[in-house]
């Protein structure tokens, strides 16, 4: 009974976009006129990143009109109504995007220009059981219109294939009242984007982006808030510094990811006896964990796998629930080729540098860096503090735009994963350099999908 009222409420307070069937991704937008600081901050931002500048997505809004949601006139002159709301649906024939109506002929008659002056033939509106609907071939090639119910527009641009479909899938989507969305009500924002199973909610200020979201199969374990945190009552340092809280169903799943690097730059340490270790360390850990990324520091091409491993200067620590057992787990290393013995610990000698795996009582330091695992160590609290998230994180964006603007040429024609990273220097880099911080936190929702939130601030204008 509680589920189903809980349920109810959620699909009440959902936004209700008129999205149409097989969109791979759908933009919704409950109120246009609700978007100002969200595009007061893309605006500013856009200034040093082309991409995010509301003139290079404004065209996308609708297949045919010039609007800009940020300027009420610009949707007023062409009949729509600067209050209402917008769904862009994005499809392999084509897209639909759904506008409430303000002001029908005045509507009609600027659709007809815009289909006219985009190479389209003579628009003949036809109405049948209240649908008004126009279907135009392009000179061009592809097909565009809209179907018009009451105060409810549809608008089509499609490949030539899709267009029967799209105009079919416009008159459907303005004949009834569109349902609740439970994707977007898990959210919030003054607009949505919903593609693959990543769902966000945006919104923002001038001087900040706030992005709310839940994502599905993403390569990461199930987190469980525990409350307090060893690592609560430390200062976020670094290019990136994050505490966890890994369920205990996924801290396998965590040492396993780390098991695997550290084998991957040390060939000659013996598989067998690696994940022997690594399982015995697993079970005694408590799931409490810290990432402590320093910053970049790349030497020779990414695309071996050490130098990509080394590249990141970085620290891991994890409690454990027994010392002692840990330490005797840990006891096999001394075997591993090109291991030597620490006062607390041990370093391995691996291809293109060193391993440390460090001890403080009931702290694991994993390092690839000698000097941010002591820093680790030395800053580790004696007493935990509060942490209401499983996850929180905080990120310097200058450290990281150095350090993606230390991809080579060479790499990225030979990588298509470091070629992505190339190209969000070239178009986020600039950005990056100009912001102040990247902060945020993530839980494990239901179905093992994550729920993260994220908020991007810029400097305070001046």
């Amino acid at each position: 009974m509680l589920s189903s009222l809980v349920l109810a409420a959620t699909l009440a307070a959902a936004p209700t976009p008129r999205s149409a069937s097989a969109a791979q991704t759908v933009v919704h937008v409950p109120k246009l006129d609700a978007m100002a600081g969200l595009s007061s901050f893309l605006e500013r931002a856009g200034t040093h990143a082309a991409l995010l500048r509301p003139a290079a997505w404004r065209a996308e809004l609708h297949p045919f009109l010039v609007i800009d949601p940020t300027k009420p006139e610009t949707l007023s002159a062409v009949g729509l109504d600067p209050a209402g709301p917008a769904t862009v649906s994005l499809r392999e024939d084509g897209r639909v995007s759904c506008m409430r109506v303000k002001d029908a002929k005045t509507f009609q008659a600027k659709a007809a220009e815009a289909i006219a002056a985009a190479g389209g033939d003579e628009v003949k509106p036809t109405t049948s059981k209240g649908v008004t609907t126009v279907s135009v071939e392009r000179s061009a090639g592809g097909v565009m219109g809209y179907a018009l119910k009451g105060q409810e527009m549809c608008s089509f641009g499609a490949t030539d294939a899709g267009g029967p479909a799209l105009l079919k899938e416009s008159v459907r989507l303005v004949g009834k009242a569109p349902a609740a969305d439970a994707r977007l009500g898990r959210v919030t924002g003054v607009a949505y984007l919903a593609t693959g199973g990543t769902v966000v909610g945006l919104d923002g200020t001038g001087n900040s982006l706030k992005v709310d979201g839940t994502a599905l199969k993403l390569p990461l374990p199930p987190f469980q808030a525990k409350g307090t945190s060893p690592y609560g009552a430390m200062q976020p340092a670094g290019m990136l510094f994050s505490r966890v809280a890994v369920a205990p169903a996924g801290v396998q799943q965590a040492v396993g990811s780390l098991r695997a690097t550290i084998q991957a730059v040390c060939p000659q340490c013996p598989k067998e006896q690696v994940q022997a270790v690594a399982d015995s360390v697993a079970q005694h850990l408590t799931g409490n964990m810290l990432v402590n990324m320093d910053n970049v520091q790349v030497r020779g091409s990414l695309r071996a796998p050490e130098a990509r491993f080394f590249a990141v200067r970085q620290a891991l620590a994890a409690e454990v629930t027994d010392a002692a057992a840990v330490k005797s787990a840990l006891a096999p290393l001394s075997g591993f080729p090109g291991a030597k013995a620490l006062e607390d610990g041990w370093a391995l000698a691996v291809k293109g540098g060193s391993v440390f795996v460090r001890q403080k009582g009931k702290q694991l330091v994993v390092g690839n860096d000698e000097a941010v695992t002591q820093a680790t160590l030395a800053a580790l609290p004696a007493a935990g503090a509060k942490q209401e998230r499983a996850v929180d994180f905080s990120l310097d964006p200058k450290k990281l735009a150095r350090g993606l603007g230390q991809v080579g040429l060479s790499d990225v024609l030979a990588d298509e994963q470091l070629a992505a990273l190339f190209a969000v220097s070239t178009e986020l880099g600039p950005l990056l350099e100009r912001s102040e911080r990247i902060t945020g936190w993530m839980d494990s929702a239901p179905g093992g999908a994550h729920r993260f939130s994220l908020t991007w601030t810029l400097p305070e204008s001046k």
